[in-house]
């Protein structure tokens, strides 16, 4: 069976969809496939939500914004939208879910903290959806 693909998308590709791609990544070990992208992407992660991540273990630091396109949506399986609306195409066939978290961009630290805890229960909750569709 081939790994699930799932692509998380906000506006800027600097906050949520960073802290989810990074968590994903962390605690699926590879069973997983993670993209991130933005609509709207940033020049730089968010470096607040960067120390917000160092703190549970996660460096994403390496990590860059990256516009959405077509093909990034079409190659998924599970598209996670984090408030960029309806900028993500919509295609057949796909799992896509919203997740309505407030935005960390220009929040301090304590704000970062409660949306990367929001982030981290919404992830392993989806490990747990993946892996019973997987096996």
């Amino acid at each position: 069976m081939t790994k699930p693909r799932v692509l998380f998308v906000c506006v800027q590709n600097a906050g949520r969809s960073q802290m989810a791609a990074g968590y994903l990544t962390h605690l699926a070990g590879g069973r997983i496939e993670v993209r991130s992208a933005g609509s709207e992407p940033a020049d730089r992660i968010n470096p607040v939500a960067v120390a917000a991540m160092a703190e549970h273990g996660i460096d994403i630091t390496a990590e860059q914004p990256t516009v959405l396109t077509t093909d990034a949506v079409q190659a998924s399986d599970v598209v996670i939208t984090m408030g960029c609306g309806d900028t993500c195409p919509v295609f057949p066939g796909k799992r896509y879910e919203d997740w309505d978290l407030d935005d960390p961009a220009g929040q301090g630290i304590a704000a970062v903290r409660l949306i990367r805890d929001q982030i981290r229960t919404r992830v392993q909750d989806l490990i747990t959806s993946l892996s019973d569709v997987t096996g």
